[in-house]
């Protein structure tokens, strides 16, 4: 049994407060046996408000955050997913960007999230990301001490492919980290992370945020860990912030890939053409 730990987080505007937050969850996933802890969306900084966040979002190697968790996670030796933090690009556009740092300290992959959140919601909630964000360009896949873990970011969720994409590319777990609305969150949440993860017969850690927020939004929270037959292990509730911890079991995942091969029966769709 391989035993990791999740961050459900309620991040705010003040990125020290947020590192703060991090740096005391690896010690304590540490302590408490994991080998990886995941973190959720917009772990360092989780701010509606454009112009006030734009003075803390920095290229990556001025990042304060990403720089105290890779120190944590070497003082610790515990491998950390951060599950996005937004970050400047050389050509002055900001990605939403997961880092995983290995237990030396060392940011062993990036990715960028795909899919952007233009939603308008019937609440009245209207988002853009890619008025800000720049879209990444491919999946990422990173070895670990969990084995192969695919990386993914909230809405990305929604989009089936990428996770067909690391079902056949044999990974172990995806990571879908997320800051998902309420309305969305109580509609789709549980159902959609299910489904990914029996698609894809991997097991599905989504560290989540929650609350209400200082930059006013809320969050829906539920941070879950699901098996590759779509159980939920671990589901931290919609109320608050915390660290919990959960079992995953290797032998699990081919056991079910040995009953439904669904990935090898798959045959090829003609491609819609309107």
């Amino acid at each position: 049994m391989q035993r990791i730990a999740l961050l459900q987080m309620t991040s705010g505007i003040d990125p020290a407060a947020n590192a703060e937050a991090i740096v005391s969850a690896i010690f304590a996933a540490g302590m408490g046996g994991a080998t990886m802890l995941f973190t959720p969306e917009m772990s360092a900084l989780l701010d509606s408000n454009r112009k006030r966040g734009a003075a803390h979002i920095v290229p990556e190697d001025q990042n304060p955050v990403l720089e105290a968790v890779r120190t944590a996670a070497a003082k610790a030796g515990l491998w950390t997913a951060i599950g996005s933090m937004a970050v400047l690009r050389d050509d002055g556009r900001w990605a939403n960007r997961a880092f995983v740092i290995d237990g030396a300290g060392a940011i062993a992959a990036r990715y960028d999230k795909i899919h952007m959140f233009d939603v308008d919601l019937a609440s009245g909630e209207s988002w853009r990301e890619s008025k800000a964000y720049a879209p990444g360009e491919a999946p990422v896949v990173v070895q670990t001490p969990l084995g192969k873990l695919g990386l993914t970011i909230c809405y990305d969720l929604r989009f089936p492919a990428l996770f067909e994409y690391y079902g056949r590319a044999g990974v172990d777990l995806i990571a879908i980290p997320s800051a998902f609305t309420v309305p969305t969150g109580q509609a789709h949440w549980h159902v959609m992370q299910r489904a990914r993860a029996i698609e894809a017969t991997a097991y599905v850690v989504a560290a989540a945020q929650v609350g209400k927020h200082a930059d006013g939004r809320e969050t829906y929270g539920h941070s879950l860990v699901i098996d590759s037959w779509g159980e939920v292990l671990l589901d931290m509730g919609g109320e608050a912030a915390g660290l919990a911890f959960a079992e995953l079991d290797p032998a699990r995942t081919a056991a079910v890939r040995a009953q439904v091969p669904c990935l090898a029966n798959k045959q090829a769709i003609p491609t819609f053409a309107a």
